[in-house]
């Protein structure tokens, strides 16, 4: 039977029909855990101009690098660094090994629960407190460690695993980003030994992938086997001015992409934005106190002040609001 006009047109406009409703099923199915609203509207449109080709914007895959700060803008940062609360655990363990700590502090402060007290210290006290737990070991004994305490330690107020109080956006937005010819780097001021245990199973990204602090290593023999010991001693601290040094020694290419949430991060954003092109620069605000925190200005960890907020509207800086952009904070219970 001869197919008429009129059924050819009826069977393209079906087929039309059901292209462009899969589209619009696909475009849903972006960052559902998203609203849709400006945030998300700017990364969308942003990845759709770099990666098309013919695009005034286009940029070739080698080029698509996204850094993220860690701490506060992917996973969350109250009461305090997670990574500090592991120093405060290996310090109780540690402790029967040292008499002397029971008079001496910080250390004293911390053995007697007076976290407070402990830190007042400042910066001097935060670094006693790190040499004694994150050195005098080998690498591979270190990431033991890590990975020991990640396994059982859990949030003092979600009462979860710390991996799981990571956020669902952002590993929707690191997803998308990959799917779409990115690399994703994480550029944080967290020890780059207590974050490559475990970012590629959390975040996936890879351990040669992460950028972040560090306390110088000596290459060693021990019982015939080389090993890398680390040391008392600083290295790199891979914060505010130190990231885009970081990034240079350690990526090579200025990323066109750039996610933080604090003043720690206004220089790795600045950097980005310094390059030629099309350019995504956002800012993860905690203002959301029902389902996570809400701190800014007034914070010692993370702070965001009036000041990186005022840059962030005059240079064009996305700034995402968890309370208002984000569907869901945490992924869902499995």
């Amino acid at each position: 039977m001869k197919t008429t006009y009129k059924q050819n047109l009826l069977t393209i406009t079906l087929a039309c029909a059901v292209a462009f409703t899969a589209f619009i099923a696909q475009a849903d199915e972006v960052l559902p855990s998203w609203n849709d609203g400006s945030a998300k509207k700017t990364i969308v449109e942003f990845v759709s101009k770099v990666t098309t080709p013919g695009s005034p914007d286009f940029v070739p895959v080698p080029e698509r690098i996204a850094t993220f700060d860690n701490d506060g803008t992917l996973w969350c940062e109250q009461p305090m660094y997670f990574q500090l609360i592991f120093a405060l655990d290996r310090v109780k363990a540690l402790a029967p090994s040292h008499p002397e700590w029971k008079t001496k502090e910080p250390f004293a402060s911390l053995l007697k629960g007076d976290v407070r007290g402990a830190l007042a210290g400042g910066e001097r006290a935060i670094g006693e407190i790190v040499m004694a737990t994150h050195a005098g070991m080998t690498t591979a004994e270190f990431e033991k460690l890590v990975k020991d305490w990640l396994a059982t330690a859990k949030h003092p107020i979600y009462q979860k695993p710390y991996t799981d109080c990571v956020y669902q956006p952002m590993l929707e937005l690191l997803a998308y980003l990959r799917a779409n010819g990115f690399k994703t780097f994480i550029v944080s001021g967290g020890g780059i030994e207590f974050m490559r245990p475990w970012t590629e199973q959390v975040y996936g990204i890879p351990p040669e992938q992460v950028v972040g602090s560090s306390i110088k290593t000596k290459y060693e023999m021990r019982d015939g086997q080389p090993v890398l010991v680390r040391l008392p001693e600083v290295n790199f601290i891979d914060d505010k001015a130190g990231k885009p040094v970081g990034i240079n020694q350690h990526i090579g290419r200025r990323p066109i992409a750039a996610f933080g949430n604090s003043d720690g991060d206004q220089q790795m954003l600045e950097y980005a934005q310094g390059g030629s092109g099309a350019r995504l620069l956002m800012l993860v605000h905690h203002d959301d106190q029902a389902r996570e925190f809400e701190y800014g200005a007034k914070s010692h960890i993370g702070t965001f002040s009036q000041e990186l907020m005022t840059e962030a509207k005059a240079k064009d800086w996305n700034v995402i609001s968890m309370k208002e952009d984000w569907k869901q904070i945490f992924p869902s219970k499995k």
